[in-house]
């Protein structure tokens, strides 16, 4: 019988990546998610009953005990970047991942890969990087050989950074961001499936591993990138971060006093989080101890940005059209 591999937050922006690749590396996969029903577009990544949503709550011990029995592998791909109702940073970046280690590690499970992030610090200023640290120090408590990425920012088709800022300069003449000089590596999605994949069938040593690609941009640069593939013009307006502080307080009030139902374009902890270089550091391993090529921006953000262009699927042979009459 083929091996099965557990993905926790199978369905989500990047492990709906692994899941696929897994399943093309023959596994039986079994996609543990809160809503099953939003997941099912994941079995068709492999033959009938190959790959299957199952129900969990990683907040609970039997229901990470329910989908972990009898399995040979573990990924967590589980995290939040806003908080969320019982979904607070500590219960699912700290304990929710060294629940799923510890619970792996008492089922006998082989091997465990964990999606951490760049940055991650025991020491740093935000809450969400002092969970993703602590979340690594609870896996490595109980699964000490497993395997821990750490990506910078992830582009891909259903990404929550290109797609958004490309959205928002439909909006109006100026695209306003925080942190323009803040440094980023972006990685591609597929990259990091592939990590997981070689963490998962054996064929890298335990550790941590930074993920980055080919590239060093800051944020201002990386909108400019943006607006050149979308073949939109706009002024880029850099938020300072006394009044980013400010506007994220504002807007903390107002969900709480609408106890969730009002919620701004950015909180303080992501605030914090912008003001810190998000690149590979110079000793971490990264892809190239893995033997992955990391893919460049520009050989995929064309590929799904294109329907942002004032002329959508149209733009290229508009432009194509304007040659000839030139």
């Amino acid at each position: 019988m083929s091996k099965l591999v557990t993905i926790f937050g199978g369905s989500g922006f990047v492990g709906r990546y692994i899941a696929r690749r897994m399943a093309k590396e023959g596994w039986r996969v079994r996609v543990a998610v809160r809503n099953t029903n939003e997941a099912m577009f994941v079995r068709p990544y492999g033959v009938v009953g190959q790959v299957e949503p199952v129900f969990c709550n990683i907040r609970d011990d039997a229901s990470v005990a329910a989908v972990t029995q009898g399995a040979d592998a573990v990924v967590n791909c589980v995290g939040v970047l806003d908080e969320t109702g019982k979904n607070t940073f500590a219960a699912v970046q700290a304990e929710g991942a060294a629940r799923i280690a510890r619970i792996a590690a008492a089922h006998g499970v082989a091997r465990m890969v964990h999606i951490s992030a760049i940055g991650a610090d025991a020491e740093a200023p935000s809450q969400y990087s002092q969970t993703k640290a602590a979340g690594e120090a609870g896996v490595l408590q109980y699964m000490p050989d497993a395997v821990i990425l750490r990506p910078s920012i992830i582009f891909g088709a259903e990404d929550q950074f290109f797609n958004r800022f490309a959205g928002m300069s439909r909006l109006g003449p100026i695209l306003p961001i925080i942190g323009a000089g803040t440094r980023f590596q972006p990685v591609f999605v597929d990259d990091v499936a592939a990590a997981a994949v070689k963490g998962v069938t054996g064929q890298v040593a335990g550790g941590i591993y930074e993920l980055g690609g080919p590239d060093v941009h800051t944020f201002r640069e990386l909108m400019q990138l943006m607006l050149g593939v979308i073949r939109r013009r706009r002024l880029i307006v850099d938020t300072p971060f006394w009044a980013a502080r400010v506007m994220a307080f504002g807007f903390g009030v107002l969900r709480a006093v609408s106890f969730g139902l009002i919620k701004g374009p950015v909180t303080k902890d992501q605030v914090i989080n912008l003001a810190v270089d998000n690149v590979v550091s110079d000793t971490a391993r990264g892809f190239e101890a893995l033997g992955i090529q990391p893919t460049a921006m520009e050989a995929v953000l064309p590929d799904y940005l294109w329907r942002f262009r004032p002329s959508g699927q149209y733009a290229a042979i508009k432009e194509s059209a304007k040659n000839l009459r030139a």
